[in-house]
């Protein structure tokens, strides 16, 4: 079942999510839903504050897409197909040392048809928990770093728009303020 996906100004995309503690059958139900809800949209990761809840959960998806990164999962490569789609769970990213950073465009399913330039670093490490509690540690750079950062910002209450540069943040401004004109106006129907 596909979960509906909240847009920008609903107060849950600015609340830092809770720390998951219990692994259980409706934690995968979520992480399911998540996944289906991402696929939908056509997007390649979403975070539980994006279905309206406050928690340390993520899923991502980057089997669709083209792009070229390299990772390094538990200390081997697997292929996608393995292991994505993958539920995130109390993610901790600490940039690699020397990486650079790099400009690239980010949209967000929170903020459909917009689109900004964001400086992040290339290449992270990551440790989290599955969906079965299990602790894993990823290496990427490239679509999947950036993606993995996408995500734990919401998961942090942060909006890539937060960290759009001034001048970017302007060229897109009316259509954020539009935007939240709309989910203020759907928050108050019946």
């Amino acid at each position: 079942m596909s979960l509906p996906i909240v847009h920008y100004n609903d107060p849950v995309l600015r609340k830092k999510g809770e720390k998951i503690t219990v692994f259980d059958a409706a934690l995968l139900k979520l992480a399911n839903q998540m996944v289906v809800s991402m696929h939908a949209a056509e997007g390649i990761g979403l975070a539980a504050q994006q279905v309206g809840k406050a928690l340390q959960l993520c899923v991502l998806d980057l089997r669709p897409s083209d792009a070229d990164f390299k990772w390094e999962l538990d200390g081997a490569k697997p292929p996608l197909d393995l292991f994505m789609p993958m539920a995130m769970t109390n993610p901790k990213i600490t940039p690699m040392a020397g990486t650079d950073e790099l400009v690239y465009e980010e949209g967000c399913l929170s903020f459909p048809k917009i689109r900004g330039d964001i400086v992040r670093p290339d290449a992270i490490t990551v440790t989290y928990q599955d969906e079965n509690g299990v602790p894993h540690t990823l290496r990427c750079d490239g679509l999947l770093s950036r993606c993995v950062q996408h995500e734990a910002d919401h998961l942090n209450g942060v909006l890539f728009i937060d960290r759009m540069e001034k001048k970017v943040r302007a060229t897109v401004e009316d259509a954020i303020k539009a935007l939240a004109k709309e989910t203020r106006a759907a928050a108050k129907k019946p």
